[in-house]
């Protein structure tokens, strides 16, 4: 019986996936070839692919949803974020939005320096990056108009430029897990800290490894356990040197799929980020949301909350910190704001196209 429960357990885990995801539409996936793409560093692709998924008909109104560092439209659709929103009756209820969720530059199934280019691949920062989705939104998918753009950690810092670059495209836009000020103090300090520990083990090579860097790992927990799971989550399940060994242990079973190089691009895009200056410009209406706990944009700075008074029609929800917020990756569950998301979505004005 004992070794049974763990095979049930996975069992239950995919049923339980599989019966969520069935309560809105089958995502559906797609590519997008963006010709002569030239990136702020003047380096031109002839052919730069963007992979995007869609859920819903494009009969919809159209929402764009931006994943964060890492990640891909796959990591939003997760039960914590999907599964809460996307379903009959929910916020973002797929049989009325045509939802929209491009891979960024560098990520999932879109271009790549793992493609084969390496170092060459041009090195691309999140301007290149929103302007290759509007791109795909514009010119790829005939979108004129979208009634919402939300993203969360890099796609919160996007959906910041995408206020400030196309104020007359969105209705409303809800940057998560973000600030518009620019990428500095502890959050730069810690992703420089991850990628130079990557750049200096000898297996990188210059990025022309034959096996992926054994510190990569090793980089990544670190910085993982710094600048996300929560202060008070923490503490609740690591009271003790013991639990909290246990935990180090269990996250470094975990093998690291990602590549090297498409990894330090994808980290290093953030280093000019600062979306500070052209928040007077914005015309959408804003809800700005991050956690209390938030280690990467702490709010005792006060950076977002100046900030925000400067967006006119713009707001600022602070989630509680608690045992059940996670620091930086509270907002990837989105039971903690989705009645502020449904309360935006009824009263934000539709903006002439």
């Amino acid at each position: 019986m004992r070794g049974l429960r763990p095979l049930l357990a996975a069992i239950f885990a995919v049923t339980s996936f599989a019966a969520m995801a069935a309560d809105y539409p089958p995502p559906k996936q797609s590519d997008f070839i963006v010709h002569d793409f030239k990136f702020h560093s003047g380096e031109v692709m002839a052919e730069l692919k963007l992979h995007y998924t869609t859920v819903g008909e494009a009969t919809g109104q159209p929402v764009l949803v931006l994943h964060g560092s890492g990640g891909s439209a796959a990591s939003m659709l997760t039960p914590g974020f999907a599964g809460e929103l996307f379903g009959a009756g929910q916020p973002l209820d797929a049989s009325k939005y045509y939802i929209v969720i491009p891979d960024g530059i560098g990520h999932g199934k879109s271009s790549k320096p793992s493609d084969g280019m390496k170092t060459a691949f041009p090195k691309y920062d999140y301007d290149d990056m929103v302007e290759a989705q509007a791109r795909l939104v514009k010119e790829g998918l005939g979108i004129k108009h979208l009634r919402l753009v939300i993203g969360n950690s890099m796609g919160g810092m996007q959906g910041w430029l995408w206020a400030e670059k196309y104020p007359d495209m969105m209705d409303a836009v809800v940057p998560m897990a973000s600030q518009p000020t620019a990428m500095a103090s502890r959050n730069w300090i810690l992703r420089r800290m991850m990628l130079e520990t990557i750049r200096n083990d000898p297996d990188y090579n210059n990025g022309n490894y034959t096996q992926q860097p054994r510190m990569m790992k090793y980089a990544i927990a670190a910085y993982g356990f710094a600048s996300s799971g929560g202060t008070l989550a923490y503490q609740d399940h690591a009271p003790s040197a013991e639990k909290a060994d246990h935990m180090v242990d269990e996250r470094l079973t975990v093998a690291v799929t990602a590549d090297a190089n498409d990894f330090i691009y994808q980290w290093q895009a953030s280093r000019d980020y600062d979306a500070s200056v052209g928040l007077s410009r914005i015309e959408a209406t804003v809800l700005a949301i991050n956690s209390a706990d938030d280690e990467r944009n702490p709010p005792e700075t006060g950076v977002t909350a100046a900030a925000i008074k400067q967006v006119r029609h713009g707001s600022l929800y602070l989630i509680p910190a608690s045992t059940e917020t996670r620091g930086h990756g509270t907002t990837a569950n989105a039971k903690f704001y989705k009645l502020q998301l449904e309360e935006l979505l009824r009263s934000a004005p539709a903006r002439a196209m």
